[in-house]
């Protein structure tokens, strides 16, 4: 049997294992499966470039189409793994091909969440993951007001663009504060101001009762105390699900995602897990930890890649992310906590600042606006397991410089 590597899911960290093999001097054969009928692209455009203007399509390929090709990778596009006997080390396509592997990785991603009463959601309510829900949602904007329920990443991305659309737009929060998961408190209070001098009103702590269209010309959100939201079309932006269904039906082990130790393994010999679908373990934390990021899905995609070649992986990947509205650009990175000391540099009323989330004086976070130099130095930091004085973490006259790296030991 000719050497062969199937990677099921075509996202960015499937695509970034099947790249990554390649560089790394794999020559056996590489199928690459993905469910979306488009070539593996930016996700992080949906919320953003993709719904401002249909014409971006072609700037969120990560790769040109004939590029796949050029490297001998099998891509496979509006197709699924639909089973895996991991015993005899083999899958069967959606299109009942059945191809034996030598290693396997799932790279599945996750699904949109709907609320819980949604067994069947209504038409006017939508959810955005893929490129396919993006002519919907634009189409929805353009009918009239939007409501959006949830104030994390997406739902504030979507009302920023809808905004500059032309739309009315309303968000629905069951949270404290907008972006409350990621940021501390202060920089939330930032993000519900910028959000309300382009006339978008952020309603916390609404956990709602219902979300009903009424008829054919729009929906209402209703709370138990009978307040009541009405639009023309909503959409639901509550974080995402891990994709666990083929793992689980295969017997592998599924917690919060498919766990898998830190190096990518899961519980089944020659099946790997990398991205929004795995549950990984952080040995530096000593947990396991999923990371919903664009860059940490990259990176986990590589760091498979090169699991499955029996090459080391080396370093910590500190997650960090960004997002996008109304033109300001907020990063962040590492794991803050609410109760973490907060130490800020420059000036958030300014909207010029680095803020850093510290336990014990070692840096475990960061947020910044305007700051990019700050936030790749925070990572190096972070992941050397810096300490420093919160009085020199403040002083501004002092770089943030990370030391040299403190070399782990890596288990198995």
């Amino acid at each position: 049997m000719s050497r062969r590597i199937v990677i099921a899911g075509a996202g960015v960290a499937g695509a970034t294992a099947a790249k990554t093999l390649r560089a790394a001097g794999y020559t056996g054969r590489i199928v690459l499966v993905g469910a979306e009928h488009h070539g593996p692209y930016r996700r992080p455009m949906v919320s953003k470039d993709l719904l401002a203007n249909p014409d971006a399509a072609a700037r969120s390929l990560l790769e040109s189409e004939g590029s796949w090709a050029e490297r001998d990778i099998d891509l496979r596009l509006a197709t699924t793994v639909a089973d895996i006997d991991t015993d005899r080390r083999r899958v069967w396509l959606s299109s009942s091909e059945a191809l034996d592997y030598d290693s396997l990785l799932l790279a599945t991603g996750a699904q949109a969440r709907r609320l819980e009463h949604h067994h069947h959601q209504p038409m006017r309510v939508r959810t955005l993951r893929g490129v396919a829900d993006v002519e919907p949602l634009r189409a929805a904007i353009a009918s009239g007001p939007l409501l959006i329920v949830g104030a994390g990443l997406v739902g504030l991305e979507v009302a920023a663009t809808a905004r500059g659309l032309g739309a009315s737009v309303r968000v629905l929060h069951a949270g404290s504060a907008p972006l409350d998961r990621i940021v501390p408190p202060q920089i939330s209070d930032l993000v519900r101001d910028l959000h309300a001098e382009h006339d978008v009103l952020i309603d916390n702590d609404v956990r709602l009762a219902g979300l009903e269209q009424i008829d054919s010309e729009g929906v209402v959100a209703t709370v138990a105390d009978g307040r009541t939201w009405h639009a023309c079309s909503a959409l639901v932006a509550i974080g995402a699900s891990p994709d666990t269904a083929l793992a689980r039906t295969a017997g592998i082990a599924v917690d919060n995602g498919i766990i898998v130790d830190e190096q990518f393994r899961t519980s089944a010999p020659g099946v790997f897990a990398a991205g929004d679908c795995a549950n990984v373990f952080t040995p530096h934390r000593d947990r396991h930890e999923r990371s919903e990021h664009w860059n940490s899905a990259q990176a986990q995609g590589a760091a498979a890649a090169k699991a499955m070649l029996g090459q080391p992986i080396t370093g910590i990947d500190v997650p960090w992310g960004w997002s996008s509205q109304y033109g300001l650009s907020l990063q962040f990175a590492g794991w803050p906590h609410p109760h973490d000391e907060l130490v800020v540099r420059g000036s958030i009323e300014a909207r010029n600042f680095t803020a850093l989330a510290l336990t014990d004086g070692a840096l475990v976070g960061a947020v910044a606006v305007g700051r990019p130099k700050d936030i790749r130095a925070a990572r190096a930091l972070i992941a050397a397991g810096a300490v420093r004085p919160g009085s020199e973490w403040a002083d501004e006259s002092v770089d943030l410089v990370a030391p040299e790296p403190v070399p782990l030991p890596m288990r198995g």
